[in-house]
């Protein structure tokens, strides 16, 4: 679940900041009218050098826990926008992740990231034409802000380590109101297309091009940042559930004995936008008349592309060539003669190892979540992932949501949640170890490594997905 959250702060820090020199601007940021946080940008020229920083604090509740996240950012670029270097550390609710680039003399990055405790160095080519955020200050200030104006820009993202292609469309000059009065702005469409997925936002700026408000949905809600002073930026949260937008209910009771088989889905949006879900091997999609049926039941080969070479390799968040798991993951499997009795042993071992389900965790590595014991569904999937992967094992982490009884006090709904697929008998077939197993009231919305920063493909159908009616396959 908590994928949604990094999601957050990648949308935010992905808008480039449009600040003129030694910039100092605050905003509120708001969740359907209700202030969740603030964000900082400041923008400050020394000789040759840019340094832009931006720092986004936000507090949401979930199903009553709160979580706070914090991520801090600063590109470093010559006024050409040349990229020099790049920071990023992500905070939520104490478990922290950092990022941190400089360029070589050959022009290459080398980036070391940290997660867990766990360090990595690895040496980067930057992508051709990849700009941080001065680089796309100054290419939206190159198109003009005369309506129909526009401009496409690979934008580097330093949180995610990842290229999210930004398109801007300006509208023209526009009223709005801010919370210190009226403003005439120039509206700018944006659009991010990250990890498979594509997120429309709305920039307004001023006369200079600064950004004084900016909007984006997020899981079916709307978000807003608006430029005010740091006294309304700093003022006090407001509780903002963001869980409940993105529940699904069914249109019906789903017994475990239909779940154990094969259900039959019909899925829509509320807003009519087309959904385009995965293909696993147990989840076939079919679009039809504005539709979408879905067929979830017992892994058939043939749906997905074969692991790669990346399906087993460690990465900052599944650490699965860290002595300690691969301990772990020996001493789950001890006797176990093949892959299909190593993930059964490993499903059932970490479903009892992760002792605290607790909702309140931020976003924990496998590592951490060996450490700690604690945490929800995607605690459980990326240790489950890494000890798999420890093992030879090729995994991924799912993204997507659960039929469950009762949650909360709403009957019969669908939820996010998070968990593994592995490589067995050849076909990708899936575990989880949050719950009794996997069955087909999971609808899978995204596939990734275990990175939270991946959680894009499924995104936008959160809180506008509508499951229309499910049928029982005999």
């Amino acid at each position: 679940m908590r994928r949604l959250f990094a999601a957050l702060a990648l949308l935010v820090a992905a808008l480039p900041a449009f600040a003129a020199p030694a910039s100092d601007t605050w905003m509120t940021v708001l969740l359907e009218g209700r202030k969740i946080g603030h964000l900082h940008e400041t923008r400050a020229v020394d000789g040759d050098r840019v340094t832009t920083t931006q720092t986004l604090d936000i507090v949401l509740d979930r199903a009553g826990t709160s979580v706070a996240m914090r991520n801090e950012e600063a590109s470093v670029e010559t006024r050409a926008g040349a990229p020099l270097a790049f920071r990023s550390r992500t905070e939520l609710s104490g478990v922290a992740s950092t990022v941190e680039g400089k360029r070589l003399p050959d022009g290459r990055f080398e980036v070391r990231t940290e997660v867990g405790g766990q360090a990595r160095t690895r040496t980067l080519d930057w992508p051709d034409g990849a700009r941080l955020a001065e680089g796309q200050r100054l290419a939206a200030l190159r198109a003009g802000s005369a309506k129909g104006a526009h401009y496409t820009v690979p934008a580097f993202d330093p949180s995610a380590v990842q290229i999210v292609t930004l398109s801007g469309l300006v509208q023209g000059a526009v009223d709005v109101e801010l919370p210190e009065g009226r403003r005439t702005l120039t509206e700018v469409r944006q659009s991010l297309e990250i990890g498979g997925g594509a997120t429309q936002a709305t920039v307004w700026t001023d006369a200079a091009g600064d950004a004084q408000k900016m909007t984006l949905p997020i899981g079916g809600l709307r978000l807003d940042a608006l430029a005010c002073s740091r006294a309304c930026a700093l003022a006090p949260n407001q509780s903002a559930d963001i869980l409940t937008a993105t529940l699904a209910a069914s249109p019906r009771a789903l017994s475990a004995n239909e779940r154990a088989g094969a259900l039959r889905y019909t899925l829509a949006t509320a807003d009519g936008s087309a959904l385009d879900l995965p293909n696993t091997d147990e989840q076939r999609a079919e679009k039809a008349d504005g539709t979408l049926r879905l067929r979830i039941g017992t892994a058939r080969a043939g749906a997905e592309a074969p692991p790669t070479r990346a399906d087993t390799a460690a990465n900052d968040w599944l650490q699965s060539d860290a002595p300690a798991l691969r301990e772990l993951a020996g001493h789950a499997t001890l006797g176990a003669a093949d892959a299909a009795t190593r993930m059964r042993r490993l499903e059932a071992f970490v479903h009892g190892y992760v002792r605290s389900k607790d909702l309140s965790v931020g976003y924990a590595s496998a590592l951490e979540v060996m450490q700690t014991r604690e945490g929800d569904c995607t605690e459980h999937a990326v240790l489950l992932a890494a000890l798999a992967r420890s093992l030879g094992i090729p995994a991924r982490v799912l993204d997507g949501l659960v039929y469950v009884p009762q949650f909360g006090a709403q009957a019969h709904v669908f939820v996010p949640h998070a968990w593994v697929q592995a490589w067995v008998d050849g076909r990708w077939r899936s575990y989880d170890a949050a719950l009794d197993g996997f069955d087909a009231g999971h609808i899978a919305l995204g596939v990734g490594d275990g990175d939270p920063w991946r959680f894009f493909a499924g995104l936008g159908a959160l809180g506008k997905l509508r499951i229309e009616r499910v049928e029982d396959v005999q």
